[in-house]
């Protein structure tokens, strides 16, 4: 079947079979920050932004974004108002193999892209899905909502 979605701000079409996760074919386009994790939406780390909404790419098959927007931590990793967030995951949050960064990004991305000033229940609940399976430590939610006010300007 055809399908046609923008992905990373640039229109693609793509023949595939009707039962392909997007996980899949994120991943064979070389889009690797799209992790296979759990494949259950049990771990996050997966999770891409569907027309603003943060979404397990593992749970979603490929046709249901017909139409849509999908964006992955490719199309965020180099832009600098990330990296107050990029180094919080990386260096505060005490994460060791890095494996779940993408999807935490992506996740406060979509927060943040329907709320200028989250509070901290908002990251709380926005980061819920998504496990740091190396460290099983709590997510450095303060150090998030000071990240979050860096990139706003307002620190």
């Amino acid at each position: 079947m055809k399908l046609s979605f923008t992905l990373n701000h640039k229109k693609k079409i793509f023949e595939i079979p009707p039962n392909r996760t997007l996980l899949d074919l994120l991943r064979s386009q070389g889009l690797w920050s799209v992790k296979h994790g759990c494949e259950t939406g049990g771990c996050g780390n997966c999770t891409v932004v569907v027309d603003g909404k943060a979404i397990y790419s593992c749970l979603m098959l490929a046709a249901q974004a017909e139409g849509k927007r999908v964006e992955t931590f490719e199309s965020i990793r180099e832009l600098k108002e990330y990296g107050f967030l990029k180094e919080v995951f990386m260096h505060y949050g005490d994460i060791e193999c890095g494996y779940c960064v993408s999807g935490l990004m992506m996740s406060t991305k979509a927060l943040l892209d329907s709320i200028v000033e989250p509070t901290e229940e908002e990251i709380v609940e926005a980061l819920a899905g998504n496990v740091c399976r190396c460290t099983k430590k709590p997510l450095p939610i303060p150090y998030i909502m000071e990240a979050t006010k860096k990139m706003r300007g307002k620190w």
